[in-house]
């Protein structure tokens, strides 16, 4: 029998890709990933490497010195960094959802400004749309861009940033009133400036201050931060596509492959934790008898292997929608609700085959089991994935009475 989660079609090219970053992962990642999870360090010797294999180009097209390769390729590397380490899949993530938006959306000039840098990994990326007060609710957003000449005034506060001190451009969601009607939506009214800024933490541009490290259960090493903007100034040529009023649509549209690559997240940490479980059942003996050798467990191990398999086809099936050019909002949807959920599901019966000794720093399914539940938040939540899916049912199931 072949091992889980294989996807079948694949061209040579990105068999290879795979295989390449799979031996990177088994030898450069899992071996220290535990270990700089429990100091909480930045992985920079992993992220470096990273860049060598040009990654952070993946999807960045060959003009601008990317490697051109599909939604699909990407997400499918995504599930095998996941598998050694979520957080080293985060830091690629947030960088690869900017990168897009300026693909999809920027003008001629931010194209050529950024992409290149970004596709050697020398300018890496950040998104923001969140704030303190809210969180899926993003019509309510209060940091606001006011207009003055050529520039526009910043001002407001952002929250839950990966990537917020070590990237170096920011695609941040404001208000900007300018232009449009009184009483308009909401999202009508909401632009995506391209804040460019130093790494580091601080105040990393006059008016931009990144205050620190949030410190969180789980899903260390990556920085994950506020941003803090108090008259900062950012120059008209950065709104994204040029035309204020489309950043809604701009980050929705990021959401969107960031949900296939968060279903990707999802799909990895699940098969390691399998691989942990069904390991562990071999080698931990009870009564007698090697504990995989008990009904129990068979059956634990047969329901985590059919969770893997499962979101890992749901996740193939979102990527490939988007890659063909068609609308992929429900499939997306789908695959981020059932990969994450699954994924939680997985780690905790892994946990649970490990026993007490799950419960132990020195097991790799204990950061696993940290790791899974930011999962079931970013990119928005489960309740939200269901929101998008049943209004979408609903537009294709359509009642004709």
């Amino acid at each position: 029998m072949a091992r889980l989660a294989q996807t079948h079609g694949l061209t040579d090219v990105q068999q290879e890709i795979l295989s390449t970053v799979r031996d990177f992962v088994d030898k450069e990642i899992l071996p220290v990933a535990t270990e700089l999870e429990h100091r909480d360090e930045y992985p920079t010797q992993i992220v470096e490497g990273l860049k060598e294999l040009g990654l952070f180009g993946l999807m960045i097209p060959e003009e601008y010195g990317g490697l051109g390769e599909s939604l699909l390729t990407y997400a499918l590397c995504v599930e095998e960094i996941a598998r050694g380490w979520m957080s080293v899949s985060g830091i690629i993530n947030t960088h690869f959802i900017v990168a897009y938006m300026i693909k999809q959306h920027g003008t001629q000039e931010q194209k050529d400004t950024f992409l290149p840098r970004m596709a050697l990994g020398e300018v890496r990326g950040a998104f923001s749309m969140s704030e303190p007060g809210l969180g899926s609710d993003v019509s309510a957003i209060t940091s606001k861009a006011v207009r003055d000449g050529d520039e526009y005034v910043l001002n407001g506060q952002k929250m839950w940033l990966t990537n917020g001190g070590t990237s170096s451009l920011v695609a941040v969601l404001v208000r900007s009133d300018e232009g449009h009607a009184e009483g308009a939506p909401p999202h009508r009214s909401m632009t995506t400036f391209l804040v460019e800024k130093e790494p580091g933490f601080g105040e990393v541009r006059p008016g931009l201050t990144i205050p620190g490290k949030i410190d969180k259960m789980g899903y260390k090493g990556v920085d994950t931060t506020e941003l803090i903007m108090d008259g900062l100034r950012i120059p008209a040529d950065r709104v994204l596509g040029g035309t204020t009023g489309r950043g809604f649509y701009q980050m929705m549209d990021g959401v969107e492959v960031g949900r296939v690559n968060v279903a990707a997240r999802g799909c990895g940490v699940a098969q390691r934790a399998f691989e942990l479980g069904v390991s562990y059942a071999q080698q931990r003996h009870t009564f007698g008898r090697a504990i995989a050798g008990h009904q129990a467990i068979q059956f634990k191990l047969a329901e985590m292997a059919t969770k893997v398999e499962a979101a890992h086809a749901m996740m193939v099936n979102a990527a490939r929608k988007k890659d063909s050019g068609e609308r992929n909002d429900l499939e997306a949807g789908m695959a981020k609700y059932l990969a994450s959920e699954y994924c939680k599901e997985v780690v905790e019966d892994a946990f649970r085959i490990h026993g007490g000794y799950g419960f132990s720093k020195e097991y790799e399914i204990e950061r696993l089991y940290r790791e899974a539940p930011m999962l079931l938040i970013g990119e928005g939540t489960a309740e939200i994935q269901k929101m998008i899916i049943g209004r979408r049912l609903l537009e294709e199931y359509r009642f004709q009475g």
